[in-house]
């Protein structure tokens, strides 16, 4: 038998799976590391506890595989984007991995995103000006940190330092690339003018390779952690978004998907670039002629765990003996759509798509004497899904009204989660029984790397089973009327967004 193994580096964790040659799925792994974070905003990894995962989760589906007799066609790679690693001239980090998460570059991000150069940055390079992106944060390390810049020779991120420790080259996909805010959406090269800002010369940059291109020849101690044959093709792959579109086939322009685990996005898939006049949206390659336009939302699953650990009775989960999401569950499925008209605007985190506030915070909006825990918890649900039905209707006001909606992560194990989302969009939603889904687009990079397949399209036949849900009448009536309103507060809101943010971080440091 001849094997896949598809790697997703994520931002708590690193996860692979174990394919056969027809891609089924055979075996999962995963190893989690921390994200550090801080009231300053900061959000980073160890970049050695990520080797280490990744290593280890490869080390482990290699176990499965019996190398006298059968073969490891390829490892195939999915991970965040965004990151940034300080590296010296030996590619020794002098920093931890800052990630897409990281926030406290966004006081240069403001003066950047408000000046004649942003805008004309955004046009060449598809990625908002926001601090999540690498432009930002190196334009912010300059700032805060230059002792520490004067001492780099190279700046990469987590995939492009994951390939130097493991083949000594150091380069990193178009797809990573693209998001980064300094390559040029239709060259495909570094952009000068985004370089100029950020003090930095290409030759510190990774070299820019296709998707599909393959880095072979592990070296020696890479070789002996990972306990696969030296010889075995790694295919660089693409961010995590967009493979996990190709990974539930939304390759199609006519195709939306939507992910929704610790954070959200909404993207569709196009053969040519697509940039929004109103800067909501980015659009990145996926690989050489192919885009992914769309929106990041820093606010998804990691906001119903905030609800879940704050709203359900502690002494309610130890009577019924159940864990505190199922019950979650079951008591917002008892409250009608709409929560008692109980608004919630999920920012917990600052925002990203469709606001790109990094100063933006949560609120209740309505809240009553009348009001239960359990409306609270079904409101901040629906917040949840009302801010990507927002990013959802600026996705189709610019490439068109899609035939069918496709949504995968956490969230789609849930019957409640599914049903709402279906209801808020007013479209009907598929949910993939493989929940993996940038592994197997990962792999069905793979697979047209090694010429096993001509053409991506191929995905279709390899994701299995497909659940489908119908908006139902009555509960899209009712999120026709809220979702205005949702989207009305939030703009009444968004100019006092930074005050409570400087006044959060006064009221920390004084604590501190």
């Amino acid at each position: 038998m001849n094997y896949f193994i598809g790697v997703d580096v994520g931002t708590t964790s690193t996860k692979a799976v174990l394919y056969d040659e027809h891609a089924k799925v055979l075996d999962h792994f995963s190893e989690g590391y921390s994200l550090y974070r801080d009231a300053s905003g900061m959000a980073e990894q160890d970049p050695e506890a990520m080797l280490n995962a990744v290593e280890k989760v490869i080390h482990d589906a290699g176990t499965k595989i019996d190398f006298a007799n059968e073969k490891l066609l390829a490892v195939s790679f999915s991970s965040a984007n965004q990151s940034v690693i300080m590296l010296d001239h030996h590619f020794r980090p002098l920093s931890r991995v800052i990630t897409w998460a990281d926030t406290r570059a966004r006081t240069v991000a403001d003066q950047l995103k408000r000046s004649p150069e942003g805008q004309q940055l955004y046009a060449k390079t598809g990625t908002p000006i926001h601090p999540m992106s690498p432009l930002t944060k190196i334009m912010w390390l300059n700032q805060a940190h230059p002792e520490t810049v004067a001492k780099t020779t190279y700046f990469g991120d987590i995939k492009s330092y994951l390939f130097y420790k493991f083949f000594g080259s150091f380069k990193v996909d178009i797809s990573i690339a693209s998001c980064t805010g300094m390559m040029n959406i239709n060259t495909g090269n570094w952009d000068s003018q985004a370089l100029t800002l950020a003090k930095v010369k290409a030759n510190q940059l990774p070299t820019i390779v296709n998707g599909t291109s393959q880095a072979v020849g592990l070296t020696d101690e890479a070789q002996s952690k990972l306990g696969i044959p030296a010889d075995t093709p790694f295919v660089y792959g693409a961010f995590d978004g967009a493979l996990s579109n190709l990974g539930v086939g939304a390759i199609k322009q006519n195709t939306v998907a939507i992910t929704i685990g610790t954070s959200a996005g909404v993207r569709v898939v196009t053969d040519h670039p697509v940039i929004d006049p109103q800067q909501r949206l980015f659009c990145y390659a996926v690989d050489n002629g192919l885009w992914v336009i769309g929106g990041p939302l820093n606010n998804g699953g990691d906001v119903y765990q905030w609800a879940v650990e704050h709203l359900v009775d502690a002494s309610a989960v130890k009577n019924e003996q159940v864990d505190p999401y199922t019950l979650a569950n079951h008591v917002i499925e008892g409250v009608p759509a709409g929560a008692h008209a109980l608004l919630f605007h999920p920012f917990l985190g600052g925002e990203r798509a469709p606001l790109w506030d990094a100063n933006a915070r949560g609120s209740f909006f309505g809240l009553s004497q009348l009001h239960t825990r359990a409306d609270m918890l079904r409101s901040v649900m629906e917040g949840i899904c009302m801010n990507i039905a927002t990013v959802f209707q600026a996705v189709r006001n610019l490439v068109g009204e899609p035939s069918s909606v496709t949504a995968t992560g956490g969230f789609a194990r849930a019957e409640v989660w599914r049903q709402m989302l279906a209801d808020v969009l007013n479209c009907p939603v598929n949910i993939p029984n493989s929940f993996e889904s940038g592994c197997l687009g990962a792999v069905t990079m793979a697979m047209k790397s090694l010429g096993i397949v001509d053409s991506l399209d191929v995905v279709q036949d390899l994701i299995g089973d497909i659940s489908s849900y119908q908006p139902r009448a009555s509960a899209v009536h009712v999120y026709q009327q809220y979702l205005p309103l949702f989207q009305q507060v939030e703009g009444l809101l968004t100019p006092a967004y930074s005050t409570i943010a400087m006044l959060q971080q006064q009221s920390s440091h004084k604590e501190g």
